[in-house]
């Protein structure tokens, strides 16, 4: 079992800013000696999840398996899908939703209606938590001791001269977010992208997951989105809680 979690480990260490990767550096990434590491990609490359041209690995579409396998399983996707369709088609804008995954948020279900990023966003897909609006408001219903050590052991990152790193400023903001019921965050994850987001309860009042919208940065103000679409969300997020158990 330490085997299947070292290869685990590797995988994850790929990803859309590094695609293609030595030994050595899955070895960094993965806190794996290079040996340990170089095992392990062989291994993947001999089962085909990875292909080698000799000095750098990449990850092979059989990976997508493992993501296939546990979205199929998941009833949330399934739930969340067809409503929403009908919202991105009812506002125009792009809608997603997402759940944490320690610090990053994994998208489950997306609507596109327009390319707001430059990044294609699908179901599997990964952001930063801290920066994201459905990252702050999944982490806004988390305990305060539980996000101080998940900034402690992944520490914050810039994605662009907005985005709030500073762990004070951020819990100042989280607090915020948990009073307000929604997050606005102002191209803190890509320039020229906006984005608001509240979150999804389940029958029993627990946060599960977020829903949000993406929109170009062309308003006068990010908090025009509120008079644009918090209602929308409100209304899906409603709609949504007697169906998520």
């Amino acid at each position: 079992m330490g085997g299947l979690a070292k290869g685990l480990a590797v995988i994850e260490t790929f990803s859309a800013a590094k695609p293609r990767q030595s030994i050595a550096e899955v070895a960094q990434a993965s806190g794996l000696d290079r040996a340990t590491a170089r095992r392990c990609l062989l291994t993947l490359a001999h089962h085909g999840y990875a292909d080698w041209d000799g000095k750098f690995f990449t990850l092979t579409p059989r990976v997508l398996r493992l993501g296939t396998a546990c979205l199929a399983t998941m009833p949330l996707p399934q739930i969340v899908q067809p409503i929403l369709d009908d919202l991105s088609e009812r506002i125009g804008q792009s809608s997603s939703v997402s759940i944490l995954d320690t610090a990053e948020i994994v998208y489950i279900a997306r609507a596109a209606q327009k390319k707001v990023m430059s990044v294609g966003l699908m179901p599997g897909s990964r952001l930063p938590a801290h920066c994201t609006s459905m990252g702050r408001v999944l982490l806004a219903a988390r305990p305060k001791a539980e996000v101080e050590e998940l900034f402690k052991s992944h520490p914050p990152q810039s994605r662009t001269a907005l985005t709030r790193t500073d762990p004070a400023d951020l819990f100042a903001e989280l607090a915020n977010v948990a009073r307000q019921g929604y997050a606005i965050i102002d191209q803190e994850v890509e320039l020229g992208l906006r984005s608001l987001a509240v979150p999804l309860f389940d029958a029993r009042g627990r946060v599960v997951a977020a829903l949000n919208v993406g929109v170009a940065a062309v308003q006068d103000a990010p908090e025009a989105l509120i008079d644009l679409y918090l209602a929308p969300l409100q209304r899906v997020q409603a709609q949504l809680r007697p169906l998520l158990r």
